[in-house]
């Protein structure tokens, strides 16, 4: 195991941005992981250029903006973090109802799952806007604003937007806040937010992701005609369950009465909670494997060619431009979600437009999902932070891409099972180099080094605490190689690791 010595970076010409780099990566913080906002500059990482992005909002260029958005972060960076759950919808409830229970003037598609949300939530998405829907998306955690996590017609709303929906509903809040025993947390009033906004757009469907579980969730006021369920793994076991099966009890909440039930390929213990409530509320269910699901997939560049079968019938031909069987998986869900919206498989026995299928599908985007964000060599990030993802993510990266030799870089949470993680990417990773990300919940990367010797021996382990430096390291590496020789690097292991690898890798 080796730990190269800090750069000295004081004779960098970009002296002013380097400055504030290092304010942000040497401050202490508090905030919590998921409302981590990536800040600044940054030195260039010798970034060269990289195909088309999927368009993630940076700081407002107008200074007066970017400091009311940076005051409504601070007041929500203030309250109950997310990962704190608290089995009780009674604040939610109140501000909605003082709100005007916005949640009720659109129909909506509510999305559970382990991994795969944010990704299904975006293609859900897409295909409701073919169809000339005007959509709504609430998804988390964000990449890299906050801002991303409310979207309106396929694209996050403005900061401006953002902080006038803040302020329309503050004195809500306040007055909540001044009711109950705890105030509303910082992912409850982000909820009653992007339930106003949809409202007050209008919109004609939300497609609205939960945060943590289901039942309990701030998101669960909302009453979903459409339930999806993404495969369910391990995650969060201290606050949803140890076993697959407890997980989905807890996530089954979603599925309300007469609602249609999309459910994705689940363990079996998973897979029999979710039925069973389903029974219970009289839910009409559609099963990936039986009723709807993937018949063919190919390998294409920039992505994959997939032939789905729909609730409705075939979809030859559509082309995907996400990497991974994984991905496959979670297009049917979404289509079979749309269909069931539409009241195919149920009121009615046809397919939709084969044409704005395939328009919908071509037009997705999920950022830090395996995403290429340079060449030469080349660097990917994806957002893989438990075991099923990472193996998911490992899988996916060796099917498509084909490097002759993969650097890892992985920057991890202290309350993840980071063995598990690491052990799945142990067989893809030929040198790997532990890191931390700014967020307090952040492993150490002394102690994250220990686990990855364990499970990769010490000469195939580096540390690089500063993340910086490791994307340098990393990317040393692969160049050490030469310019054709096919080496890449992988960036991995949290979402606010991604979202600060993406931002330093993409300034110029």
């Amino acid at each position: 195991m080796t730990e190269r010595p800090q750069n000295d970076h004081t004779d960098q010409n970009e002296s002013g941005e380097n400055d504030q780099f290092e304010e942000i990566v040497e401050a202490e913080t508090d905030r919590d992981a998921d409302l981590a906002v990536i800040e600044a500059g940054s030195r260039t990482l010798r970034t060269q250029a990289a195909p088309p992005q999927a368009e993630v909002p940076g700081r407002p260029e107008d200074p007066e903006v970017d400091r009311a958005l940076r005051e409504v972060e601070a007041e929500l960076a203030g309250r109950w973090g997310e990962t704190k759950l608290d089995p009780s919808l009674v604040r939610i409830q109140k501000l909605m109802d003082v709100l005007g229970e916005p949640q009720r003037a659109y129909p909506a598609i509510h999305i559970t799952g382990t991994n795969g949300k944010t990704s299904t939530a975006r293609m859900i998405e897409a295909l409701l806007a073919a169809f000339d829907l005007r959509t709504g998306r609430y998804t988390s955690p964000h990449v890299q604003s906050v801002t991303e996590r409310i979207s309106l017609d396929g694209a996050p709303i403005s900061a401006e937007r953002f902080i006038e929906t803040y302020r329309d509903i503050e004195p809500y809040v306040r007055m909540v806040d001044e009711g109950e025993e705890f105030r509303l947390s910082f992912f409850e009033v982000l909820t009653g937010m992007a339930f106003a906004a949809f409202a007050d757009a209008p919109v004609d469907v939300a497609v609205v992701e939960v945060g943590m579980g289901g039942t309990w969730d701030a998101t669960n006021v909302v009453d979903g005609t459409v339930a999806v369920v993404t495969p369910i793994a391990l995650d969060h076991t201290d606050r949803l369950g140890t076993t697959p099966g407890e997980i989905a009890g807890e996530k089954a909440g979603i599925i309300k009465p007469d609602a249609t039930v999309v459910l994705a390929q689940q363990p079996v213990d998973a897979a029999q909670a979710l039925l069973k409530r389903s029974v219970e509320v009289d839910a009409t269910v559609a099963r990936e494997g039986m009723e709807f699901g993937v018949t063919g997939r190919e390998v294409a560049v920039g992505g994959q060619l997939l032939t789905l079968r729909g609730l409705g019938g075939e979809y030859p031909e559509v082309f995907l431009p996400l990497y991974g069987a994984h991905q496959a998986h979670n297009a049917a869900v979404a289509l079979a979600a749309v269909e069931a919206f539409f009241g195919i498989g149920s009121q009615h026995a046809r397919t939709l437009d084969i044409d704005t299928v395939r328009r919908a599908f071509a037009s997705v985007t999920s950022p830090g999902r395996l995403e290429v964000v340079r060449r030469s060599p080349t660097v990917v990030l994806d957002a893989a932070h438990n075991p099923a993802g990472a193996r998911a993510a490992a899988e996916a990266v060796s099917e498509a891409f084909g490097f002759s030799r993969l650097i890892g870089v992985v920057g991890a949470s202290d309350d993840k099972d980071v063995r598990g993680l690491l052990e799945a990417f142990e067989p893809v990773f030929a040198e790997l180099v532990v890191t931390r990300n700014s967020s307090h919940r952040a492993m150490d990367a002394d102690e994250l080094a220990a686990v990855a010797v364990e499970v990769f021996g010490a000469e195939r382990v580096q540390v690089e605490p500063r993340l910086d430096d490791a994307l340098e390291a990393a990317i040393t590496l692969a160049e050490e190689e030469g310019e054709y020789s096919g080496a890449g690097v992988l960036v991995t292991g949290s979402v606010i690791t991604v979202g600060e690898a993406r931002l330093l890798l993409r300034r110029n």
